[in-house]
């Protein structure tokens, strides 16, 4: 068998057109979105995503602002800069970009973004919603796994609803932005779930318990974790990683021969990373619609307020 790639860099075109779409409507409601970035130091990489985001907000037409931060930059400070962003009106979704310095907790700035512009769903108020099954807004990595695992389904002739109600999803990794919410987004999708993690991995039980899954999302953070014998042939892989290893190769959380026993995986780079960065924007939007008390369409959150 050799694994259908699913094409990321397509599917985001896909979505992003169809934001561009809302984003004309909703516009004869005075809706207005608006993005903040916050970057602190001088990391090479949150600065190329800090360009990308950019380019990509202003490409839609979004109003758009960088606060740049020194990488000793006081707590106090830093979260006073968050405050200036949850009272400005122009500002409707706020994105804390990683890594932060070692003396900055990350969850103390989160819990200080306004709940109404947290587009990457990270205070406790939004995780909680996300939890209860009633997200204001879906954490951009975790929904987009699922907005690449819907389109290739419906795109392969199946429904779903009806693939999910008697799946199997391996979840691999349990962190609070990927790992947990990709749980949550599978059990709302009627799909039976396995939780696995690093201490799954280091009892020697990981392969035993991904190879029953007719899905497997990794997000573990460990280069090529998930290898082709760990899999049931006819699976569908979603690679949540993305590594630079010392000769400069980038690879995923999955092995690349998984595509040898996969019917369908996401490739790194260019699969989730690429919907990701649009899924971002969008909740920027459905933030701006909110705000304006227009229900988006956007996403799939039902608690607003």
């Amino acid at each position: 068998m050799s694994a259908t790639i699913i094409d990321g860099r397509a599917l985001a075109e896909r979505l992003r057109r169809s934001i561009d779409e809302e984003l004309q409507v909703l516009r004869l409601s005075e809706v207005a979105p608006g993005l903040a970035t916050v970057l602190v130091g001088d990391d090479p990489a949150a600065a190329a995503y800090e360009r990308h985001l950019r380019r990509l907000a202003e490409g839609l037409g979004y109003h758009y602002v960088c606060e740049r931060l020194p990488a000793a930059v006081e707590p106090a400070d830093a979260l006073a800069t968050v405050g200036k962003l949850n009272a400005d009106p122009r500002v409707t979704g706020i994105l804390l970009l990683r890594p932060l310095p070692a003396h900055l907790r990350h969850a103390d700035l989160d819990a200080t973004v306004d709940p109404r512009k947290d587009i990457e769903a990270a205070h406790p108020t939004n995780v909680g919603l996300l939890a209860l099954g009633t997200p204001r807004f879906l954490p951009s990595t975790p929904a987009s796994c699922f907005y690449a695992l819907d389109a290739y389904l419906r795109d392969s002739g199946r429904e779903p609803s009806a693939f999910y109600a008697r799946a199997l999803v391996c979840v691999v990794g349990r962190s609070s932005t990927v790992g947990k919410p990709a749980q949550w987004l599978a059990l709302q999708r009627d799909a039976t779930v396995i939780a696995c993690h690093s201490r799954t991995d280091a009892a020697g039980r990981l392969g035993e318990l991904t190879r029953l899954a007719d899905v497997v999302l990794v997000a573990a953070g460990v280069p090529k974790l998930l290898r082709p014998e760990m899999v049931r042939p006819g699976a569908i892989v979603l690679d949540v990683g993305f590594h630079q290893l010392p000769d400069g190769s980038i690879v995923g959380d999955v092995d690349p021969r998984v595509a040898e026993v996969a019917e369908a995986l996401t490739p790194v780079p260019g699969g989730i990373g690429p919907i990701t960065d649009v899924w971002l924007v969008g909740n920027a939007l459905a933030a701006a619609a909110i705000a304006r008390q227009v229900e988006p369409r956007f996403g799939s959150g039902t608690a607003r307020g």
